[in-house]
């Protein structure tokens, strides 16, 4: 017979990982989408205040996200989002050719029509989008960018795969915000190309012109950037 105050069930208390999950889950969110920069410092007490919750579980959120890279300690025991170094970038991006390479090959045997109207909406929008500058309209094309590749990831069938994205997008999240500042700076606007052709890949299902035209999308960024940092000699921050 259980004792006053217990269930019986021997279940743990969940109130403080639920909060620590979800303060997780949003950090996480914001660094996939690239709503922090590189080189950016963050401060425990100003993401716990944005997140109107106390300092414990943003502390334990950010080490696990120092553990998967996303974040590095700094000596004077603040936290910055990585800055982006050549040879930073060129890892990144080589391991995202392979994984996201395969996934996107997966998907194109795999697409609904449900599936095609959806990454043709984001398409519409973003290229609604191309011709103005603002904050406001990057933040949007960044989060249109997640939406239509994570729409043809989750079509790949691969529950090994999804994760491993996930965990480079929290890597390249900050470059790729970036680099949609730096094609403004440019004048570039047109960087729905890769995708118009991604998506008519996958309208065929012709898994190799898909994959073609995804290494090209995610390429670009990377390679703009690192000619940037080449001339300039600096870390993009």
């Amino acid at each position: 017979m259980a004792k006053d105050g217990e269930t019986g069930i021997g279940l743990a208390p969940v109130g403080r990982e639920t909060v620590q999950d979800r303060v997780y889950s949003e950090l996480r969110r914001a660094l996939i989408s690239g709503l922090f920069a590189p080189g950016q410092v963050l401060t425990i007490r100003q993401l716990a205040d944005a997140l109107m919750t106390s300092t414990m579980p943003v502390r334990e959120a950010l080490g696990r996200l120092i553990t998967e890279q996303a974040l590095e300690a700094l000596p004077s025991r603040q936290i910055r989002v990585p800055t982006a170094t050549t040879e930073r970038l060129d890892d990144i991006l080589r391991a995202r050719i392979l994984i996201e390479g395969e996934a996107v090959a997966l998907a194109a045997q795999r697409m609904t029509p449900e599936l095609l109207t959806t990454l043709r909406g984001h398409l519409r929008e973003w290229e609604a989008l191309r011709l103005t500058t603002s904050p406001e309209t990057m933040d949007r094309e960044a989060l249109l960018n997640q939406a239509f590749h994570f729409t043809i990831y989750r079509a790949c069938g691969s529950e090994v795969l999804l994760p491993m994205i996930e965990s480079l997008w929290l890597q390249s999240g900050p470059c790729t915000r970036a680099a949609i500042h730096a094609f403004s700076e440019a004048g570039e606007h047109d960087t729905a190309s890769f995708h118009r052709t991604l998506l008519s890949a996958l309208d065929r299902g012709d898994a190799k012109t898909a994959r073609e035209a995804l290494v090209g999308d995610i390429s670009r960024p990377f390679a703009y950037l690192r000619t940037k940092l080449e001339k300039t000699g600096e870390r993009t921050e």
